[in-house]
């Protein structure tokens, strides 16, 4: 199977379907229709005040609603889809940083493409680093999230609410940081190996990760901190207790770039469940 070929096609696809997106509904129009719904039909978002922690940081959450048929996309939403972008502020400046924890999502496979998300309710919970000694926050933001059915729109979310000083632990927010993936040591994962090789724009990755069998039609992504490299659906087999991943990685100055092993992260999806591994060796 040609890697690069399925990764030229894969990238000229991505761009068509991002473009559509843009012509189909700009973000900012609220009161957009789909078969007679308002954006506000389809999709509703609510900010989970949540509570302050002893070591000073906020735990809040987002709560995305979604009409029957609808979802919404995960961190890497694969080339179908566009990841959410979350952009929060305070009157007096006292958040420092947001820290995105991310359930378990599921896998789609629609028209030939893969893509990976969420269905119906989600919450996403907010690890929120404020200034010392900060009291009630005032926070004001919005989220922009892709939507999609037989159609994908991308909207845009007003949010605002108040940060308590105290607050008490919420069950929704709990249940969210507890459906997250495996580590490495409770899945039984074993130390990955990655084989680099040289390409004509980039660099294609063959990642064998020692990992018991997850279940059946095990998918596979492979993410880099910098979301400005496109890394392209992997293709993975199974050999025994190995399953290996090959995956084409593309700067955004096109040709073979130093790659920090380190620093890539691969899921694995199966059966409704994930395991999250970081790092490969030569």
């Amino acid at each position: 199977m040609d890697i690069s070929a399925i990764s030229r096609r894969f990238r000229k696809a991505a761009f068509g379907v991002t473009a559509a997106f843009a012509a189909l509904v700009p973000p900012q129009m609220a009161t957009a229709q789909y078969n007679g719904l308002s954006v506000e039909d389809i999709v509703t978002v609510e900010l989970i005040e949540g509570w302050r922690r002893e070591d000073g940081t906020h735990m809040a959450g987002l709560h995305i609603q979604l009409a029957a048929g609808w979802k919404t996309y995960w961190r890497s939403p694969g080339d179908a889809g566009i990841p959410p972008r979350l952009q929060l502020s305070t009157r007096g400046g006292e958040l420092e940083s947001v820290a995105m924890h991310w359930p378990t999502p599921e896998v789609f496979h629609a028209n030939g493409m893969r893509s990976i998300g969420y269905s119906s309710d989600v919450v996403l919970p907010l690890r929120m680093t404020l200034s010392e000694g900060a009291g009630e926050v005032r926070l004001t933001g919005e989220l922009e999230i892709g939507i999609c059915e037989d159609i994908c729109i991308p909207v845009s979310l007003d949010l605002s609410g108040l940060l308590p000083v105290g607050g008490r632990p919420n069950s929704r927010i709990a249940a969210a940081l507890a459906d997250r993936p495996s580590t490495a040591s409770e899945a039984g994962a074993g130390q990955i190996h990655c084989r680099l090789t040289p390409i004509a724009d980039g660099l294609r990755v063959e990642a064998s990760i020692p990992l018991p069998r997850r279940g059946q039609n095990e998918a596979v992504v492979i993410e880099l901190p910098d979301p400005g490299i496109w890394i392209s659906e992997p293709v993975a087999h199974r050999s025994g207790g190995t399953l290996v991943a090959t995956a084409d990685i593309v700067p955004p100055v096109a040709g073979p770039f130093a790659l920090d092993r380190s620093s890539l992260r691969f899921t694995v999806f199966a059966a409704g469940r994930a395991v999250e591994l970081t790092g490969c060796r030569g």
